[in-house]
């Protein structure tokens, strides 16, 4: 993840959002183009995908790592929504300043906080996937370049624009729903999709 302190982006190679630079904040939303439009969709089919194969679990379920490497249902929709949705979509495209200051707030977003719910997570997870789709759909076009890039974990940009950046959360997060497809049928048995 990103080092938040602004103090130390120079150092860490971070690009920090300049107060005026933001092209996309402020501007309505509108009809995305359809470019954006189909790259979206497939987007909320996988967000989709995560949700609908944890429908029916019980906060013990959620809770419980199934795999050696010790993650929960749970932990991964709180990263989900934290270093994927949330930095990517409102930081990385954005750059929102307060954001970026906040991704350090969280060591480990794969661990969830004892005393939070099965529902706050699965609502945060909610919540900024429709921050990060007001934010895309307010980008004029899929050409529209990256605000902010994280230097300091990921080295040189390697994705430019928001075509790059929706591709790559496509992939993450359909990528996490085939991992969470794995613990729930290691759990009771159940299939997302089943051929015959």
């Amino acid at each position: 993840m990103a080092d938040a302190d602004s103090t130390d982006d120079a150092a860490h190679g971070n690009q920090s959002p300049t107060p005026g630079t933001n092209q996309l904040a402020g501007q309505p939303s509108s009809a995305p183009t359809p470019e954006i439009g189909a790259l979206l969709s497939c987007l909320r089919a996988q967000r989709q995908h995560v949700l609908g194969i944890l429908d029916g679990l019980d906060a013990e379920a959620l809770r419980r790592p199934v795999l050696p490497s010790g993650w929960s249902c749970l932990g991964l929709v709180r990263h989900l929504a934290l270093d994927v949705e949330r930095f990517w979509f409102r930081a990385v495209l954005l750059g929102d300043a307060e954001v970026i200051r906040a991704l350090d707030d969280v060591e480990d977003a794969w661990q969830v906080p004892a005393d939070a719910s099965p529902s706050d997570i699965l609502g945060s997870y909610l919540t900024e996937a429709e921050r990060a789709d007001a934010a895309i759909m307010s980008a004029p076009s899929a050409d529209t370049p990256l605000t902010w890039w994280p230097g300091h974990p990921f080295g040189e940009p390697h994705l430019h624009t928001l075509r790059d950046l929706l591709l790559h959360v496509i992939a993450e997060t359909a990528c996490h729903a085939g991992h969470l497809d794995a613990a729930r049928e290691l759990t009771d048995g159940r299939r997302w999709l089943v051929l015959t």
